[in-house]
């Protein structure tokens, strides 16, 4: 693809160029490719059917997780983070060593812990990773989904950007089943907290735990705020807020 330059943007096609927007700018690419028709039928393309088969239900395992959790990922998340947990899923599909080529699935390969551990780390916000805004250890219960940071001294544990004056943190826990596509979550209470050099031990929570059958799947989330007149407000619309899965179960 190319990308497009001048005053004038185009967009739709002209003779075997195609011109559109994307999230990268205004682009331009030469039609091209195979029948869709062939595609579906020709033999010769069985690898590309069932490689087709396999993304469709990445893609579909990932809009799955992110529904569990859109509620926190409103808060903290970025405007590639849908083909990024695509991706992440397409490889944990991988990891499904028993179903034949083409169905491969995220639910068969999340029950190994290889799996589990792919999914373990990854950021909602690629723009704030956990690991580069949190220095300081932190505990997972897997029966209560209760997550605890002990002696956590915000101004010396937490690399907070320019403005902030107050952290909040919050648990996820959800079950989600990959098979059938359910799932039920509880949030902790998010704990407010200034960000001096008062040490506290926070302890995330949930009421209970969620309902059904599937995966366990932990999150933590950090949200910056800035106080102005004895009011909190969302430091640049959650740009800097992180969400990450801590543990998968």
């Amino acid at each position: 693809m190319a990308k497009q330059k001048g005053i004038i943007k185009l967009a739709g096609t002209i003779g075997d160029i195609s011109f559109y927007k994307s999230g990268d700018g205004y682009l331009a690419r030469e039609k091209g490719g195979v029948d869709g028709d062939r595609i579906k039928n020709d033999p010769r393309f069985a690898r590309t059917r069932e490689n087709g088969q396999e993304f469709g239900m990445a893609a579909s395992t990932g809009k799955l997780l992110r529904d569990a959790f859109r509620p926190m990922m409103m808060k903290a998340s970025d405007r590639r983070v849908v083909s990024r947990l695509t991706k992440k899923m397409s490889d944990i599909r991988k990891l499904d060593t028993t179903s034949a080529r083409g169905q491969r699935s995220v639910a068969v390969a999340i029950a190994n812990q290889p799996a589990k551990d792919a999914l373990k780390d990854f950021n909602f916000n690629n723009r704030a990773l956990l690991k580069a805004i949190l220095f300081r250890p932190f505990a997972v219960n897997n029966t209560t989904g209760e997550v605890t940071i002990t002696d956590l001294i915000p101004v010396n544990h937490v690399a907070a950007p320019s403005g902030a004056t107050n952290i909040a943190l919050t648990a996820g826990w959800g079950k989600v089943n990959f098979g059938d596509g359910t799932f039920s979550v509880e949030m902790s209470p998010s704990q407010n907290l200034p960000i001096d050099a008062t040490p506290s031990t926070v302890t995330l929570t949930p009421p209970q735990a969620p309902t059904g059958t599937g995966t366990d799947i932990f999150l933590l989330m950090i949200e910056f705020f800035q106080e102005v007149n004895g009011n909190q407000y969302s430091l640049n619309d959650g740009l800097y807020n992180a969400l990450t899965v801590i543990d998968v179960a």
